[in-house]
């Protein structure tokens, strides 16, 4: 067997191994059994089910406004983050400023939950607030870590951004905020984009963390189906996941499609200078 055809084919076991589990999943949400993982035909029954699940579906809007909720807070604070950490200059403020910013992307979840839980908590006694853990408690837990990741992300593109083109702006004459939003914020949409979609993400599946800063009133979509899964796997849950795959491989391609555009028209901004000069 040649190289190239052992390459090819590690490239086709990964992708067998990576995406298999999801396959078999789809085509188990479509099985008539109540027992998952014997099938009895064809059937759409439990999507029909899955909608009329009150429970389930309240865990789902939880879950979602949370994760709208921390994807934007969490974009907003890793841009202010990376400006610091690319645009100020080299000082042992900033190296521990860098080191405070990616600490939860090696922190295991159950020490940021365990710590945010005890914040919250002594934060009730001394100053009365929150009273009740719920979905704020949530949404600001979710922020700490997603912040990181977020703030990782931005950091790299901002770092390969050409500084000329945000000179050339500003000795033309425009304003700073001007140019944030003309010149920095364009280049910088893709990253952000990126940033967004993976808080949000992360937001949406984290189960460890929200189980230490949730309260009774506010259970997400994780919570929901890990507790469900405990008392035996409900095809409403494969029907579920499978919606789930759906949005988020969409909302993947159409960040795949913007950022390739983003990319081509910046390779022809490049290429116009270039020939300008």
């Amino acid at each position: 067997m040649s190289r190239f055809s052992l390459s090819r084919l590690w490239f086709y076991l990964g992708l067998l191994f990576l995406y298999a589990p999801m396959v078999i999943l789809i085509i188990y949400s479509f099985n008539s059994a109540r027992v998952v993982t014997v099938w009895a035909g064809f059937s759409t029954k439990w999507y029909g089910e899955l909608f009329s699940d009150t429970q389930l579906m309240n865990a789902v809007w939880t879950s979602l406004r949370i994760a709208f909720m921390t994807a934007c807070s969490a974009v907003v604070l890793g841009t202010m983050a990376a400006f610091v950490l690319v645009r100020f200059r080299p000082s042992r403020w900033k190296t521990a400023f860098s080191s405070m910013v990616t600490a939860p992307l090696v922190m295991p979840d159950v020490i940021i939950g365990l710590s945010l839980l005890l914040l919250f908590v002594a934060m009730a006694d001394v100053l009365g607030w929150p009273k009740d853990r719920g979905m704020l408690t949530i949404w600001i837990a979710h922020v700490t870590f997603c912040s990181a990741y977020a703030a990782v992300v931005i950091t790299s593109r901002l770092r390969e951004m050409d500084l000329s083109l945000e000179e050339a702006a500003m000795d033309l004459g425009a304003t700073p905020l001007k140019t944030f939003f003309t010149i920095t914020l364009p280049l910088l949409a893709p990253a952000l984009a990126a940033a967004w979609l993976l808080s949000f993400t992360l937001s949406l599946d984290d189960l460890v963390v929200a189980s230490f800063v949730s309260g009774p009133g506010a259970t997400t979509l994780p919570m929901e189906v890990f507790s469900s899964v405990r008392m035996g796997i409900s095809p409403k849950v494969n029907a579920l996941a499978t919606l789930i795959i759906l949005v988020v491989s969409v909302a993947a391609f159409i960040s795949w499609l913007m950022v390739r555009r983003a990319d081509k028209r910046r390779l022809a901004d490049l290429k116009a200078i270039k020939a300008a000069g």
